[in-house]
């Protein structure tokens, strides 16, 4: 059945991914109007968690900002199929790095980085970044549960020089990169909720006391990694900026969860400034308010 779905939708994200880029966002615009208009896509969901994020804002601005939101949501997922076919000119053109000589200090200095982002903006399109760099790009993911689709956003991913690592098994790889001495950016968008079993820290997220991942700044500890921040801004449709933003290159420096501290309000303050933008299509907060704020114990 897997094989089935995947040879049914193969031919038509290859029409999709080749279409002319205004035609493309016509497209867009048409499966917005399904996914908003007719379907309602998780409209609830996205509602209340801009609701809680933003409880200042009236109900005009929550729809404001929620029309908005799908609008961009439906262009970056079309955007993350439009990678099938995408050259490397064209996505240097519309995914553009303001400083990638920020990263020659690692280089230089043979240390690998973890870059840290929100699922914010074009997270998909930061694939591109090892044009840019002199570091083996690695991205941590989730896999898909059809194989066929997932081997297809690994072909994407290589297309473009960066690999995937599995979240079940980047501690093990990391490790052996390090016994190696492979120089590598493994990017991570950190910003979704852990079960709050396995959660070790809890901490404020627009005021909402929810768990969060600190495995970024575990991994650079251990392995003594740079911590930067990749802040990526919508310039407009179908264009992008990247700007990479040290957090430390000397993480051991600082005290426990003071890292993912910085990371989390830097994320917020992002996020305040062009809130349609996130994706809070996933439920950020629904472990809320479970736990004390602070470690456990």
């Amino acid at each position: 059945m897997q094989l089935l779905i995947y040879i049914i939708a193969y031919p038509l994200l290859w029409v999709i991914a080749s279409l002319p880029f205004r035609l493309f966002y016509i497209f867009s615009d048409f499966v917005y109007f399904l996914v908003y208009r007719v379907f309602g896509y998780r409209k609830k969901v996205v509602m209340d968690n801009i609701k809680m994020a933003f409880p200042e804002k009236s109900d005009i601005e929550v729809k404001r900002i929620t029309k908005k939101f799908y609008k961009h949501m439906c262009d970056l997922f079309l955007e993350m199929i439009k990678s099938l076919r995408i050259s490397e000119k064209e996505i240097k053109k519309r995914f553009f790095v303001t400083n990638a000589e920020a990263i020659d200090k690692y280089t230089k200095a043979h240390q690998s980085v973890q870059l840290i982002c929100g699922h914010f903006a074009s997270y998909e399109w930061a694939m591109s970044l090892e044009y840019h760099i002199a570091h083996k790009g690695y991205a941590v993911y989730t896999p898909l549960g059809n194989k066929y689709f997932d081997k297809l956003v690994q072909k994407i991913r290589k297309r473009h020089n960066a690999e995937l690592i599995s979240r079940y098994h980047s501690m093990e790889t990391i490790q052996m990169h390090h016994d190696t001495k492979v120089l590598a950016m493994y990017g991570m968008a950190s910003d979704q909720s852990p079960m709050p079993m396995k959660a070790k820290y809890w901490r404020s997220f627009f005021n909402i006391n929810v768990p969060v991942h600190t495995g970024v700044e575990y991994m650079a500890k251990k392995f003594n990694q740079a911590v930067v921040f990749i802040d990526i801004q919508k310039v407009k449709r179908g264009y992008y900026t990247a700007t990479f933003k040290e957090i430390t290159d000397s993480p051991n420096d600082y005290s426990d969860y003071e890292i993912t501290d910085i990371f989390t309000e830097i994320l917020e303050k992002q996020i305040r400034e062009a809130p349609e933008y996130y994706l809070w299509t996933h439920k950020r907060f629904k472990h809320r308010d479970k736990h004390r704020p602070g470690i456990v114990k």
